[in-house]
């Protein structure tokens, strides 16, 4: 199983060039630009590491069809893989922040407003305009039901001389696994604990059997949040911030897998309510501070979901990474909150060294 990482999004483009060198080096195989709506342009965040390394691949994490047409994602991600000399990748997801922001959203796989958009649909469309756009062939035209191209897009075909980028899909419930499986280069899931992966791994099989074509390296991710410091209150602190992002607390809630049904209710009840939501309140004022919602049924959230803790507990994450392994991801995706270059080091001294042997 490799390391990849994820940074946050308010990082100088220089400074994630420097983290990149420095994650080559430890044998990082990927690195990911996190797509927020406030903060740096993902794609181009990541020239100046593209222009300072070799071997890393690089890529911006989620891009949603809803917020950038695929043609123009096209545009971006083969320009980046120019510049990266065929390193590029790119995940494409439903939605996220960006959507909100725009007053967009999309539930129960429809999206107000842009009737019949179609959340599955959309992915679907979006992967295969990339991947027509990065097959250096002739690409007179697109007809789907959601995005149309009605003039040749032929970027591979001009003007494009690397490799083609690695194409992925963000998805963690069952039909967008599927997606991913049968037409993908990839997946990453998010925040897939261990009593969720033999279903999700189950659903990627069923969408690469149903493949066109075989694939050779189809590869897994999983995105991970890790906290570990050598402070173990600041790194709860920041775990608590941090845990209204995390998957399971998102509609349709997977909670089952952890909680019993009383503290599920305590969970949703305090997520669900609008304004008084105690989770954001707890991101949104940087406290960590999480009102209404016990203290151990906080802490086993953030044990069930994310690495927190200090340094006495990396044996109990890689022990946890292990079986993430065994389960047939191939990709573990972390990511890095507050201090990178602390998070970096970490993971590179001693956990990649542990996941080798």
């Amino acid at each position: 199983m490799d390391i990849e990482i994820i940074l946050e999004p308010d990082l100088h483009p220089n400074e994630i060039a420097e983290i990149a060198v420095k994650a080559e080096e430890y044998g990082i195989r990927a690195l990911w630009s996190s797509n927020y709506h406030q903060n740096w342009d993902a794609f181009i965040s990541l020239v100046p590491a593209a222009q300072k390394t070799k071997k890393i691949l690089l890529g911006p994490l989620a891009v949603s069809p809803f917020e950038m047409h695929p043609l123009k994602m096209a545009n971006s991600i083969l320009t980046l893989n120019e510049l990266a000399d065929g390193r590029a990748i790119i995940a494409v997801g439903g939605g996220g922040g960006t959507l909100g922001a725009m007053k967009f959203s999309c539930v129960k796989d429809s999206c107000p407003g842009l009737s019949p958009f179609k959340i599955i649909r959309a992915v679907r469309e979006a992967v295969e305009i990339l991947t027509s756009a990065s097959s250096k062939k002739f690409n007179l035209s697109f007809d789907g039901d959601i995005f149309k191209i009605t003039r040749p897009y032929m970027q591979g075909f001009t003007w494009a001389k690397a490799s083609p980028p690695k194409i992925y899909t963000c998805s963690t419930e069952p039909q967008m696994l599927r997606l991913g499986g049968r037409l993908a280069d990839g997946l990453q899931m998010s925040d897939v604990a261990i009593p969720m992966l033999g279903e999700a791994m189950q659903n990627i099989k069923d969408g690469i059997a149903k493949r066109e074509s075989e694939i050779d390296n189809f590869r897994i991710g999983n995105f991970w949040a890790w906290h570990i410091k050598k402070d173990r209150e600041e790194s709860m602190k920041e775990a608590r911030r941090e845990l209204i992002f995390r998957g399971s607390l998102l509609p349709p809630f997977s909670l089952q897998h952890f909680l019993t049904d009383e503290e599920a209710k305590i969970v949703i009840d305090n997520y669900n309510a609008g304004p008084n939501n105690e989770f954001a309140k707890a991101y949104i004022s940087r406290s960590g501070v999480i009102e209404n919602v016990p203290e151990d049924l906080v802490n086993k959230l953030i044990g069930d979901l994310s690495s927190a803790g200090d340094m006495g507990d990396i044996d109990k994450e890689l022990e946890r990474f292990y079986q993430f392994k065994e389960a047939g991801i191939t990709d573990l995706s972390i990511r890095l909150f507050d201090d990178p270059w602390d998070g970096l080091k970490t993971i590179g001294e001693k956990v990649l060294p542990a996941l080798k042997q």
